[in-house]
């Protein structure tokens, strides 16, 4: 399994060292040949901020970005998985002391906003975390 997780791009914009690629992420089910006839291929597109020493590089250009593999786990472990244990942690403990379920669940699903916050206030360390280079393509 590669280390470097890898996404094809075009430059949009260039200021200084910092370059923003625009990036199209499919769905899994995209590349199916009924793709056209399905309502579940989606396709966004994603602006992304890397950081480049390399002059030569042009708006327009096409780039790969890269990112390490162990960055996007961590990514999604502080995206999904910890708060859906939170959520989780917050109903079992509730429901022993509270019977009301509307209740419970709109609590626990407000024990998400001061995760958030928390991951907000350290958005600067995890900007420095989540690093991204480019790669020209020739």
């Amino acid at each position: 399994m590669s280390e470097v997780i890898e996404h094809t791009g075009r430059i949009q914009r260039i200021d200084g060292n910092r370059v923003q690629v625009l990036i199209t992420q499919h769905s899994a089910c995209s590349g199916c040949h009924a793709k056209a006839a399905c309502t579940a291929a989606d396709a966004a597109e994603k602006i992304i901020e890397a950081e480049t020493d390399d002059a030569s590089l042009q708006v327009g250009d096409t780039v790969t970005v890269c990112a390490q593999r162990s960055a996007g786990m961590l990514a999604v472990l502080l995206a999904f998985v910890i708060p859906f244990l939170l959520i989780l942690l917050v109903l079992v403990v509730l429901r022993t002391w509270i019977d009301n379920e509307p209740l419970t669940g709109t609590i626990a699903l407000a024990s998400l906003v001061p995760y958030y916050i928390i991951l907000s206030l350290f958005k600067g360390k995890l900007k420095s975390t989540f690093r991204f280079y480019i790669k020209k393509l020739s």
